[in-house]
């Protein structure tokens, strides 16, 4: 049963075009903690059948914008549409309503430790359907085998490896089949094997789904054999944007030091600090 609906998932995506109305728009989006100003002016559409990627340096703002479009955090200023809605403009009812239509991939799986592998991918079936219990086991049991883990089911996360916890997180993540999927890091820490996995289980099952993605990454090869767009974030601000062969063809000086791993060019590596000898004189010795 479970080998037939996953080829027949395969073979007959969804939604095998993008879409030209955006699922996610984001339009002169500001934000702040306090007066320490994150993001300065972000204009970004993901459109359906796409998979999106954000690139960037560390502080850069990327999370920002991931929690941003999952609705955990408004914007100080602009406007941000997920499926034509108005994320600052609606109720805690609504926003919740909205989120339970996408699925989030945090950056280490974040499976709860004391439920089995089963449990945890059951976890969102069970909070926001009413389900009978044999449904649940059979569309857990068909999320865990489209992962290749149907048979780590009775496993607890202790037992398995960061890269088959990484794919249950991901069954649990796309459990409710959502419109819109959230990647934060999903190829931190995985070894070759387990990140060319992961790629393709990200892509497959955005097309299967008929879905929207967007993921946070550092990992700028495997991200841009598998993404079909790219923005790239400086100091809060988008500074770069393309598809995968124009930003392998770019001579944007902040493109190509990203993408070559380059240690001179525009992104510093030093965050900005005063004179040495004004911090001697307010640190202690």
């Amino acid at each position: 049963m479970f080998v037939c609906i996953i080829h027949f998932v395969q073979i007959h995506p969804v939604n095998s075009t993008v879409s030209d109305k955006p699922l996610v728009r984001l339009d002169g989006v500001h934000f702040a903690y306090g007066e320490r100003e994150i993001l300065r002016g972000i204009d970004l559409t993901v459109n359906r059948g796409q998979v999106v990627a954000i690139m960037g340096g560390s502080g850069s703002g990327k999370t920002t914008l991931l929690r941003l479009i999952g609705g955990q955090l408004r914007a100080s200023a602009g406007k941000l549409e997920v499926d034509g809605q108005d994320m600052g403009a609606l109720s805690r009812a609504a926003l919740y309503a909205l989120r339970r239509r996408m699925g989030m991939l945090f950056q280490f799986g974040a499976l709860f430790t004391d439920m089995s592998v089963f449990d945890n991918v059951a976890f969102p079936l069970r909070e926001h359907t009413n389900l009978p219990a044999e449904l649940i086991r059979d569309l857990v049991l068909m999320k865990l085998h489209a992962v290749g883990l149907r048979g780590a089911a009775a496993l607890m996360p202790s037992e398995l490896s960061g890269g088959m916890a990484r794919r249950v997180a991901l069954a649990r993540a796309v459990a409710l089949d959502p419109m819109l999927m959230l990647y934060d890091e999903p190829f931190a820490g995985l070894d070759p094997i387990s990140l060319g996995i992961t790629g393709q289980l990200i892509r497959r099952l955005n097309d299967a789904l008929g879905a929207a993605s967007v993921m946070v990454t550092h990992d700028v090869q495997a991200s841009l054999n598998l993404v079909d767009y790219v923005y790239f974030v400086s100091e809060g601000r988008i500074v770069a944007h393309g598809t995968p062969t124009e930003i392998r063809a770019s001579n944007d000086p902040f493109v190509h030091q990203f993408v070559h791993a380059e240690a001179d060019g525009p992104v510093p590596f030093h965050y900005p600090a005063p004179p040495l000898a004004s911090l001697l004189d307010n640190i202690p010795a």
